[in-house]
């Protein structure tokens, strides 16, 4: 994170908190070396768990803490506390006669079909949303000027309240913010010790719900999020790393602590957009720009494809959905974030009979405690870890390199007990069908995620990421027709590698609908070089103003009466020449590659502008080998392992990754065994080890595909 001529440090750490585990990984500059760690995560105080594993990392490399030059960090803590409704006790303060438009919404029916369909919980209730008078026009024109008596007013109500952060959002303030802005030094006068948030500085977004919504959440994790990062730092410093805290942000771009105490809910979905960061680097080197990352750790499992190298970033997000899989059910979120769709369950998901007699896997989870019933610590749900184990796809004694033993009469009780006594089958039937349930689900949302972006999943290479994603990705591609599955070295940890691999980066946002056929160059210019003003001020303030600057422009665009935007790329602000005519062919381009056609003649107009100031993407490719030759046989033993296709048992060898060199030629099926997971290797596939150490899987091609 040093610019050049500061005194640089070797190691770099990127931490990622899961719901089983927290994730480390520390990188050598010099020797361009990786070591990793894995602990289970505290959910009583995640920061616990986070300085327990940079300890542990420390003292099993000999590194000294003052020799770390940074620390990136991803949590779960803001996505966390929105879903389970653990944030601060929050208040609104709104223009008058919009009191409700958190209960209003969309007027959507996320399902038209379910009678009994509970709509979208606000986080704060009716009693706790104030209104005042004020208004501005469309074009900012002052309607009616803020009533500051009554705003006082609010703020007295609010003071006697114990209410400990109060959210802003008024008409019209995504393009005009003095109101809101007055409002915020009124509040904060009776308020000093209150967190405020108004909606223009969080995210200027059009859209009344969408930016009420994401103010409100800003609002209500962030004194939550402020104590977690303080109590970090001070523990980081008690152990005598010296350097800053960075944190990663939803889109794949890393900040300052600083500037993510002010902006938590971008961090809602860090720790996939590390995933995602870290599966577009290694498929860079593997020698494929396009893949599909396939992402499974113990809650969740999520997919997202990548093109050229580059993940999308979209700016519609939904967090807390009250029904799984279904758009709509949640609270929705104005922040840039990588374009990724959950598509499973995770090891740790409680598999159970539902109502119509099948085997459901999640979506609750065991969690870290008390876990899958394998890990004896008191769960007695079946799980897929379990499953898992009881197939032979993983080894009781060498989980987690031996560190942490695995139950396996445990887990075979707990699927009898669950799945297999209510169904008539014995644990092995029970653990198949729980792992078929899950390889099935998560192969038919990822189809069908590709094919809503027009795109074919078959026409990708796999990377599998996440504790458990090596265990299926093999069975998942073949069901989806993919030839060509990349299993990195280290892949459970793959998210925390890749807040490493992310360049430090903030995305800007101006809504101003603007007809194309009016655009003025002059003015996109102008709006750029301001926003990139304030990006670079922000890599001042965190001592990173020697860094080389980078900036990104996007427009939002659509067709005049659409309610809907395609982001469009534009190549070169400075070029007032075709300006106009170059964003007309780049919007066509995306809306033909989205839809298949486009509406020849109908005008277009833009809904607003985007501006990524960031940093040049850090180098962290590790050390390339020419001809890795381990020592010593890489042929562990061989155990019973549960093959899919035949469904039976196969006496299979058994491999360790970290012996397996560059003339590495093996048929599946295999077992190949490292610390962080496991590669589930199928009959008739044949297994190859690159010269960056990635495991390639070439797969059969089944009938069908």
């Amino acid at each position: 994170m040093n610019a050049k001529g500061q005194d640089a440090r070797r190691y770099r750490i990127g931490v990622d908190i899961g719901g089983t585990f927290t994730d480390l990984v520390m990188f050598d500059t010099e020797a361009r070396m990786l070591v990793n760690e894995k602990v289970p995560t505290t959910p009583d105080d995640p920061s616990r768990g986070v300085l327990n594993g940079i300890g542990l990392l420390l003292q099993k490399s000999g590194v000294r803490a003052a020799d770390v030059d940074a620390v990136i960090h991803g949590t779960t803590l803001v996505a966390n506390a929105l879903i389970e409704r653990k944030g601060v006790r929050t208040a609104l303060v709104t223009s008058e006669g919009f009191r409700d438009v958190l209960q209003i919404g969309r007027e959507w029916r996320y399902d038209i079909y379910d009678i009994g369909l509970q709509p979208v919980d606000s986080l704060i209730e009716r009693s706790a949303r104030f209104e005042v008078r004020e208004r501005m026009g469309p074009e900012g024109e002052t309607l009616a000027a803020l009533d500051e008596r009554q705003m006082e007013a609010v703020a007295q109500q609010l003071a006697a309240g114990d209410y400990e952060a109060v959210a802003v959002c008024f008409l019209h303030a995504y393009r005009f913010p003095a109101h809101e802005q007055r409002a915020k030094a009124i509040l904060e006068k009776h308020l000093p010790h209150t967190t405020v948030c108004i909606s223009s500085e969080v995210m200027p977004e059009l859209g009344e719900y969408e930016r009420s919504a994401t103010a409100v959440c800003n609002a209500y994790v962030q004194p939550l999020f402020r104590k977690y990062i303080a109590g970090l730092i001070e523990g980081m410093r008690g152990m005598g790393i010296e350097r800053e805290l960075f944190l990663m942000q939803s889109d794949g771009g890393t900040v300052h602590y600083t500037t993510a105490m002010q902006y938590p809910i971008r961090l809602v979905q860090s720790g996939p957009a590390g995933g995602v960061q870290a599966t577009a680097l290694i498929g860079r080197l593997a020698g494929a720009a396009d893949v599909l990352c396939f992402d499974m750790g113990g809650t969740t499992a999520k997919a997202c494809l990548i093109e050229g190298g580059e993940p999308a970033v979209t700016t519609d997000f939904e967090v807390a959905r009250q029904a799984r899989f279904k758009k709509g059910s949640g609270i929705p979120l104005k922040v840039p974030a990588v374009d990724m769709i959950e598509i499973g369950s995770g090891g740790g998901s409680i598999a159970r009979i539902n109502q119509m007699g099948l085997i459901q896997v999640g979506p609750d989870s065991s969690s870290a405690v008390p876990g899958p019933a394998c890990y004896g610590l008191g769960g007695e749900d079946g799980t897929v870890t379990d499953a898992d184990l009881v197939l032979g796809y993983l080894d009781a004694k060498a989980f987690l390199g031996g560190d942490m033993a695995l139950d396996e009469p445990a887990a075979r009780q707990a699927l009898a007990a669950g799945i297999g006594k209510p169904l008539g089958l014995d644990d092995v039937e029970a653990a198949f069908g729980i792992h078929e349930t899950v390889n099935e689900t998560m192969a038919q949302a990822a189809s069908i995620h590709a094919l809503e972006k027009g795109r074919k999943a078959s026409d990708y290479a796999m990377v599998p990421i996440g504790g458990a994603g090596p265990v299926h990705a093999c069975h998942v591609a073949l069901k989806l027709g993919i030839r060509r599955v990349i299993c990195p070295l280290g892949a459970g940890v793959a998210s925390a590698f890749g807040f490493l691999a992310s360049p430090m980066s903030f995305q800007f946002v101006r809504a101003e609908i603007t007809p194309l056929a009016r655009l003025e160059a002059a003015r996109v210019h102008a709006l750029v070089e301001a926003l990139e003003a304030q990006g670079r001020a922000m890599f001042d303030a965190a001592g990173m103003g020697a860094l080389k600057v980078l900036v990104k422009v996007s427009a939002a665009m659509r067709y005049v009466g659409q309610g809907y935007e395609v982001q469009v790329p534009l190549d070169d602000h400075r070029t007032a020449q075709g300006m106009g005519a170059r964003l007309a062919q780049a919007f066509e381009n995306a809306y033909r590659q989205l839809y298949g056609r486009t509406e020849q003649g109908a005008p277009l107009e833009i809904v607003s502008w985007r501006v990524v100031v960031m940093s040049e993407t850090p180098d962290i490719t590790p050390a390339a080998v020419a001809n890795l030759d381990a020592g010593g046989s890489a042929l562990k033993g061989r155990r019973p392992v549960y093959s899919v296709t035949g469904r039976r048992f196969v006496d299979t060898p058994v491999y360790d990754r970290y012996r397996l060199g560059t003339d590495t030629d093996i048929q599946g099926p295999a077992i190949v065994e490292e610390r962080e997971s496991t590669v589930v290797v199928p009959e008739g596939a044949r297994v190859s080890v690159d010269r960056w150490r990635n495991l390639i899987v070439d797969l059969p091609l089944l009938a069908g595909h």
